[in-house]
């Protein structure tokens, strides 16, 4: 049997473990996705560069051509909304388990958020497109969700405040009120992914809409809010080591007495966490799977940079130096023990839905971050200078995948999480252990042994 394009970027030993767990159409969508990127999304990726504008005005207003071309090509090979998942959306989704697009996401990965973007699946429009076609009304859908379907639009997700502690959600002040047939916002959040695009014409914006509920986790709600709406005010772009990710961005907004229609909430009054738990959990395998490939791409040009011939130290190339082998060994388990996790995450959501997979999927979320981290670090020594700057992806690469120790909640909230998780069964683990001695205690008595301990 000749083998799947996909082995070219994941070992086939991965491959064959997996295979028989992809349909035909989930190995065929898989193979059209290995060739997309082979023939159309990497000898773009500089283009994409070079496109954009330097001038730091006009880039906050320009869409990429190339990336429009490609967005025109993967629609019309059918490589559109893959992440959606017609097994959890029967009428907006496409018939794939997320076990499947996992897999389509590391390789997607590769191509940084070119690549999603191409196929209309980058974030934040894959969580706010799930939002729509769980919670929303037909109307609601009609408005939003068919233009971000048919990637004519795009959204910001409204979550995370300044001054405020956001990795607890309860803490969110912006306030959510009721006046007549409106409702009327008022807040300060940043760090808004996609807010500065000029294509975004809608934000999701959670706030507090109930603070005296006896129930804090039903204080919250989540309004739809138009981008153009009066008192939507963009402060500024924010920037990670430097880059601004322009055009899409991650901005400062406040909502000053914005008004909207009563009937722009999301499943109704009080609901807010309940929406953001069911848009985060498969959105985050999204992220660890791409990051993956992030790790995996890496690993690659660290490769070829330390086998050219050209890049002599002391006589010898990168390659003959142990220091430099031991870290291509230690990435390369590193990478494939990683993509197990999240694998099996998916998994889990396919056979359990996300509520059934939090523990998969919180381990998933603040191991991989950390391991493409320490990959692509790896990789950015090996070039030595040139690694830290635009020549490569590699800085670029170290910057985003740094923010994703933060975003969809931070490793420290994940890891005390599981690590309670865990802790819960210690009642079991201390019964198995007693029952272990005294079993072993009855066999040093039978054989007439005296136990030293």
């Amino acid at each position: 049997m000749a083998p799947h394009p996909v082995e070219e970027y994941i070992p086939a030993g991965t491959w064959a473990f997996v295979e028989d767990k992809f349909t035909p159409f989930g190995k065929e969508t898989l193979a059209k996705v290995v060739d997309f990127m082979n023939t159309e999304v990497y000898p773009a990726l500089r283009v994409v560069d070079a496109q954009l504008p330097a001038d730091p005005v006009q880039r906050w207003k320009t869409e990429i051509p190339i990336i429009e071309e490609l967005k025109k090509k993967a629609k019309a090979k059918g490589l559109w909304n893959l992440f959606l998942s017609k097994a959890h959306y029967p009428e907006f989704g496409v018939p794939l388990t997320n076990l499947e697009y996992a897999v389509i996401a590391e390789i997607l990965g590769r191509g940084m958020q070119t690549a999603s973007e191409a196929l209309n699946c980058s974030a934040p429009d894959t969580g706010n497109m799930e939002v729509f076609a769980r919670y929303g009304t037909p109307e609601q859908q009609k408005t939003w969700l068919r233009p971000l379907l048919d990637g004519k639009i795009r959204s910001a997700f409204a979550m995370t405040e300044r001054f405020v502690a956001s990795s607890d959600a309860r803490n969110i002040k912006t306030s959510i009120r009721q006046e007549g047939d409106q409702i009327v916002i008022n807040g300060h959040k940043w760090w808004i992914s996609g807010a500065g695009d000029p294509r975004t014409r809608v934000h999701l914006v959670m706030g507090l809409s109930d603070p005296t509920n006896k129930n804090e986790y039903l204080r919250q709600s989540i309004v739809i809010v138009p981008a153009d709406a009066p008192g939507v005010k963009i402060i500024r772009p924010m920037q990670v080591f430097g880059y601004d990710d322009a055009p899409e961005g991650h901005c400062e907004i406040i909502y000053e007495n914005v008004r909207v229609p009563a009937s722009n909430i999301i499943a109704g009054w009080g609901r807010g966490f309940e929406v953001i738990q069911g848009r985060l959990g498969p959105g985050r395998i999204h992220h660890c799977m791409r990051s993956v490939g992030i790790a995996s791409r890496a690993l690659d040009l660290m490769i070829e940079r330390v086998t050219d011939p050209t890049r002599k130290t002391f006589g010898k190339t990168l390659a003959e130096h142990g220091t430099i082998v031991a870290d291509i060994a230690k990435s390369r388990a590193e990478i494939d023990a990683a993509r197990w996790l999240v694998l099996s995450a998916a998994a889990k959501i396919d056979s359990h839905k996300a509520k059934g997979a939090l523990k998969e999927i919180g381990m998933a979320k603040f191991v991989v971050p950390s391991m493409a981290l320490t990959v692509v670090d790896r990789a950015m020594q090996a070039h030595g200078a040139e690694g830290v700057c635009q020549d490569t992806f590699l800085a670029r690469a170290y910057a985003g995948l740094r923010t994703l120790r933060f975003a969809d909640g931070p490793d420290e909230v994940h890891q005390q999480q599981i690590g309670q998780r865990e802790l819960k069964r210690a009642d079991e683990v201390k019964k198995r252990s007693a029952d272990i001695k005294k079993k072993e205690a009855a066999l040093f008595q039978k054989n007439g042994i005296k136990a030293h301990l």
